[in-house]
């Protein structure tokens, strides 16, 4: 970390302890960016773990930041639901997109039931040598000593190779996949389609949207008129449950797989090059022991937790610790919190690759909304760095990341390195 970003840490910590706890506000996406969320959620678990807060986009929320207290709301479907929407944002009325994921049963079992055959085990291990083949073509192409983006490199390129073996996507269209996962959950101010107007924005959103949709439409008019195969677009084509929706619902759904597919793999493997940095000593573990490596991922992933938070609606009055959350009002179940509570993981700041239990976090969430892709998720982690720690003695962070200005997706845009070469680092 450069003095610049060490005093901007500094001042936020200042901040969040001297600041009155109700003006706390955890969706503000600048502190994501900046990296100076810890205080404030450090805070708001000691003082004030069930905290209410008015935020000018989305209206009053409850935010919920301890461990035991996100998983007793992730897993009573009961009284806190997964409709209308699973972010702060409420679904605009001529633009609603429904997706299993923001669903009830049993219409979110029936469609979830028809896309998990894709990360059954069987099929993973159909995936395995694909995944390492690509793994290991995109880390031939890297030259040493040359500095270069590793996100877009390898994060990108890795996960949207997978993505669109999953939807039997057009191979030479692949990046359209990545693009249509950012403007997904892109707020204005990023720019990402050329304007930070909010209103334009959202029209050129859509715009894109809808390109996406027609694309897909193609690709399921081909898939439905033909036998079922594996991959999502035909199961989608040709489930009970599925075969029927609108194009709004298809889109909905479209983009819940690439968004959950993409994003949150993408930005935990720049994770774990930027953790393992800040982290020397546990990156020398890691070269001395690869067959840590399975253990390093899950700690990366809680380290990371590359979905900040997911929301439910009260469907009841409902009392948690003491306070009385009514009907209808927005709970958000802070997971990248939930990883860093003092009373359930040790030593939770630390990023430590050989922690006991180190598959026991938050991060793929709990309940009947537990990410249906984790293992997927697991397993191109885990074979991303069996094939660097062949290849390489080092890859080296040399500058600041650029992380998403959101405070949704926990991720980043920008991480320079440079792989040099042994005798670099014999030298």
């Amino acid at each position: 970390m450069d003095d610049a970003g060490h005093d901007i840490r500094k001042a936020a910590r200042t901040r969040a302890y001297s600041m009155p706890i109700e003006d706390i506000k955890p969706l503000d996406p600048e502190m994501f960016r900046d990296d100076t969320l810890w205080p404030y959620f450090e805070r708001l678990r000691a003082e004030d773990p069930v905290h209410y807060a008015v935020d000018e986009e989305t209206g009053p929320y409850w935010s919920v930041t301890k461990f035991d207290d996100i998983m007793a709301v992730d897993t009573n479907h009961q009284v806190f639901s997964s409709e209308p929407a699973i972010t702060a944002f409420d679904p605009a009325e001529d633009f609603a997109l429904p997706m299993f994921i923001a669903m009830d049963p049993p219409k979110h079992d029936a469609q979830r039931k028809t896309v998990s055959p894709i990360v059954s085990p069987h099929n993973l291990l159909n995936l395995e040598p694909v995944i390492r083949e690509r793994a290991a073509g995109i880390l031939d192409e890297i030259v040493i000593g040359e500095e270069f983006n590793w996100v877009d490199k390898v994060s990108i390129e890795l996960t949207t190779m997978t993505l669109a073996t999953l939807f039997d996507f057009p191979w030479e269209d692949r990046r359209k996949l990545t693009f249509w996962s950012d403007i997904a959950t892109a707020a204005p101010q990023t720019g990402v389609l050329g304007t930070t107007d909010p209103e334009e924005h959202e029209q050129r959103r859509r715009v894109e949207l809808f390109q996406c949709a027609d694309y897909f439409l193609n690709l399921w008019n081909e898939r439905v008129n033909a036998p079922p195969k594996n991959d999502l677009i035909s199961m989608l084509a040709h489930g009970e449950s599925t075969r029927d929706m609108d194009r709004m619902e298809y889109l909905g759904n479209l983009i819940l797989l690439i968004v959950g597919g993409n994003d949150t793999t993408r930005n935990t493997i720049t994770g774990s090059i930027l953790a393992l940095n800040q982290n020397p000593d546990q990156y020398q573990k890691l070269r001395d022991n690869p067959g840590l490596i399975p253990s390093m991922v899950s700690e990366t992933i809680r380290w990371q937790t590359p979905l900040a938070y997911m929301r439910r609606t009260a469907k009841e009055d409902f009392v948690l610790r003491g306070k009385t959350i009514k009907a209808g009002e927005k709970v958000l179940m802070w997971y990248v919190s939930g990883n860093r509570d003092e009373d359930v993981i040790e030593d939770p700041n630390r990023y430590n690759i050989e922690r006991e239990r180190p598959r026991h976090h938050m991060s793929f969430g709990f309940g009947i909304h537990r990410c249906v892709g984790n293992r997927l998720a697991e397993l191109q982690l885990n074979i991303i760095w069996e094939e660097i720690l062949k290849r390489f003695p080092v890859v080296q962070v040399v500058g600041e990341p650029r992380r998403v200005y959101s405070s949704f997706v926990k991720g980043y845009e920008y991480l320079p390195v440079i792989v040099p070469s042994r005798n670099a680092i014999i030298a």
